[in-house]
């Protein structure tokens, strides 16, 4: 009973609304947080010139990294945060962490080998992982960031023999079984809390197993928010450490970035490795994710991810009745400058997204819009853009305009001013 107790007023005082004075001291002034989608094909070592492609793949990823500083607050820009969504780079180099072996578990090698512990996985320390600290080192000091391992930027990835790959009598289809990933051994010797990018900056407020969860504070005019990162299908202590995070910071509107959250239907993704979760208790898929931190705390309104190749959005009430405003966007499976280079495979043409938030009005709002930084234009300057891309992100059938406006739209954020104090001004 003493529990339940302790449940219910711990849930009463989450609910207790924000004040203005909690993160604002005047206006914000209009900004852009900067949403970097998966950039595992750019950095892909087989996407380099040295491995017979017709291009540098990488160069596309210094370009967005160079847009983003270029145009940051402190070089007279509007960008005053950028997030990665994960995903940094392709390759796993080992079968099986120490970790998960410690726990009893077993493997199998993958169905099509998933370029695992075989020879050319090790280019992923000599040249992938280097390549993306390289990008980073173009940000560096120029705004606050946040960069969060995707399911690729595990050192493994196996099969659990349990759960084999198997065939569909009825469709013939055949599933790739049950995969886990484990090891952040790579992914620390980049992005740790103690790495040159984070260690002893002041916006860096946080960090849990080792960096692989972080949690950083940004300023626009007279504002703060939080941000927090949580790694691929965060565990238990992931999120035990992320509320502890948000009741350090009470009253701070917050985003939240995970790799695999929705899915194109702007649904809670749960297709991509569906018994992960089941497999491992420790770790929670993008509904438990949902149940179990995001609902549960007000301070959180929006929730970017990627994982899935496409687009998404969709709106849901949190536990308080509130909205959280959650976003997908991966262009990883974008071709079109492999294919006018005479070449095959897919790259994501330098596609990104710009959050364009105004929340000094009355009817405060985020302008989202993508841009590429190899064309150089927005989705709605380029006219060949939904012929390009819709067939293989799953709209086929969807006209051009509608697939546009999956890339171009403005949301608008209703009920923020009631819960984290109004504008200066505003009615």
């Amino acid at each position: 009973m003493k529990t339940n107790v302790l449940a219910y007023t711990l849930l009463w005082l989450c609910a207790i609304p924000a004040s203005a004075s909690d993160w604002r001291d005047g206006d914000c002034g209009k900004f852009t947080v900067a949403m970097i989608p998966d950039t595992q094909n750019y950095v892909d070592f087989r996407h380099q010139k040295d491995f017979g492609f017709p291009f540098d793949a990488v160069e596309q990823f210094y370009e967005q990294m160079m847009y983003v500083a270029e145009n940051a607050r402190s070089n007279g820009g509007d960008i005053v945060f950028a997030t990665h969504m994960g995903d940094l780079w392709q390759h796993y180099s080992e079968w099986m962490d120490p970790e998960h072996e410690a726990r009893g578990f077993k493997w199998m090698p993958n169905l099509h080998g998933s370029d695992v512990a075989i020879p050319p996985s090790l280019h992923v320390r000599s040249f992938e992982i280097p390549a993306v600290v390289m990008g980073y080192k173009l940000l560096k000091g120029k705004m606050p960031f946040s960069v969060i391992p995707g399911n690729h930027d595990y050192d493994a990835l196996w099969t659990d023999p349990a759960h084999p790959p198997s065939r569909d009598p009825r469709s013939g289809k055949v599933s790739n079984g049950v995969r886990h990933v484990g090891g952040l051994h790579g992914y620390r010797s980049a992005f740790s809390d103690q790495s040159e990018f984070f260690k002893g900056q002041p916006w860096y407020v946080g960090a849990h197993d080792g960096g692989a969860d972080s949690a950083q504070v940004f300023t626009a005019g007279k504002c703060r928010f939080l941000h927090i990162g949580l790694q691929y299908h965060a565990p238990d202590s992931a999120l035990e450490w992320a509320a502890d995070v948000i009741g350090r910071h009470p009253g701070l509107p917050t985003i939240v970035s995970t790799h695999d959250y929705l899915d194109r239907a702007g649904k809670r993704n749960l297709a991509s490795n569906p018994l992960q979760s089941v497999l491992d208790p420790h770790d929670n898929d993008p509904q438990m994710m949902w149940d179990e931190f995001i609902s549960r705390h007000d301070q959180i309104f929006l929730v970017l991810s990627g994982h899935v190749a496409g687009q998404s959005y969709s709106v849901d009430r949190n536990r308080y009745g509130h909205e959280v405003h959650q976003m997908m966007a991966d262009y990883q499976g974008r071709g079109q400058t492999v294919k006018d280079a005479g070449g095959k495979g897919v790259v994501g043409d330098g596609w990104m997204r710009l959050l364009a938030f105004d929340l000094d009005d009355a009817k405060p709002g985020v302008q989202v819009r993508t841009y590429s930084t190899h064309y150089g234009k927005h989705a709605s300057e380029l006219p060949e853009y939904a012929a390009r891309y819709k067939a293989n992100e799953g709209h086929a059938d969807t006209p051009d305009g509608d697939f546009l406006g999956r890339d171009e739209f403005s949301i608008e954020l209703g009920d923020f001013h009631r819960r984290f104090g109004g504008s200066q001004g505003a009615p």
